[in-house]
C-alpha cells in the first residue's frame, strides 16, 4: 500500500466478512457485482508459516495467519485502481493453489471482496481510500453450523472427522468471531440490511467514501 494520500479510485470495495457458513458467497452472488474470493489467498499446506492447532490437530485454517493478507490487499488495490488483476485459484481440499485467473471489473464502480478474513484488511483499505463499506454477516450459530457442515461435506473440503470437529469448535466460538470482526470495523447485520447497504454504495453514495457506520 502506498503511504501517500490517494485520490478517489475508479472503483470501491465492499469487504464482506462473517463466520464460515454465514452466507457470504450467496449474498455476494445476489448483488450482481464482481466478486473477489478472498479465500483464494489461503497459504498452501507446505508453507512453513502455516499455524497449527494444538495437540497435533492439523493446520488451523481459521487463524488469520493461515491467509496471505498482503497479497489480498494488493489484489484489492489493483482492482480498485486499474479494474483488473491476476488472482490465484485455491483448492481447499488439496490445500494448494492450482492455478490463476484474471479478474476484470468490466468498468463496475464497485465490487465485493468476501471471505472469513476480510475484516483483517479493513484498516488498510480505509487508509488507502478504497473502502466503500465493511459488513459482517451474522445469524444463529446453529444455522451457520448446519449450513457450513453440509457445504463442506458436499464439497469434500476436508476429511469428515476434521469437518465435524472444526464445525463444533466454530459453533462455540461464533459470537467471539463476530465480535472480533466488528472490533476491526465491520458492521454486523443480516442479509437484508447487507443488501440494502451494498445497494446504497452501488448508486454512488459510498464509493471511495468509506461509509462504515456503527
Amino acid at each position: 500500500m502506498s503511504s501517500q494520500s490517494p485520490s478517489r479510485p475508479p472503483a470501491g470495495v465492499v469487504l464482506l466478512t462473517g463466520p464460515s457458513g454465514s452466507g457470504k458467497t450467496s449474498l455476494a452472488a445476489l448483488t450482481g457485482l464482481p466478486v473477489l474470493n478472498l479465500d483464494d489467498f489461503y497459504k498452501e499446506a507446505t508453507d512453513p508459516t502455516l499455524p497449527q492447532l494444538p495437540n497435533g490437530g492439523g493446520a488451523d485454517w481459521d487463524s488469520p495467519l493461515s491467509w496471505d493478507a498482503a497479497a489480498a490487499v494488493a489484489a484489492i488495490e489493483a482492482l480498485c485502481r486499474t479494474g483488473t488483476t491476476a488472482v490465484p485459484v485455491y483448492d481447499i481440499a488439496a490445500s494448494a493453489r492450482v492455478g490463476a485467473l484474471r479478474l476484470d471489473l468490466g468498468g463496475a464502480p464497485l465490487f465485493i471482496a468476501e471471505g472469513i478474513f476480510a475484516a483483517d484488511v479493513i484498516a488498510q483499505c480505509r487508509a488507502a481510500g478504497l473502502l466503500a463499506d465493511a459488513l459482517c454477516l451474522r445469524g444463529r450459530p446453529t444455522t451457520t453450523f448446519r449450513r457450513r457442515l453440509a457445504r463442506d461435506l458436499r464439497e469434500g473440503r476436508k476429511p469428515p472427522v476434521y469437518l465435524v470437529r472444526r464445525g463444533l469448535r466454530l459453533l462455540r466460538r461464533e459470537r467471539s468471531v463476530v465480535a472480533r470482526h466488528c472490533a476491526l470495523g465491520a458492521h454486523p447485520c443480516a442479509q437484508p440490511e447487507a443488501l440494502a447497504r451494498i445497494a446504497a454504495a452501488r448508486v454512488g453514495d459510498a464509493v471511495g467514501a468509506d461509509v462504515v457506520r456503527s
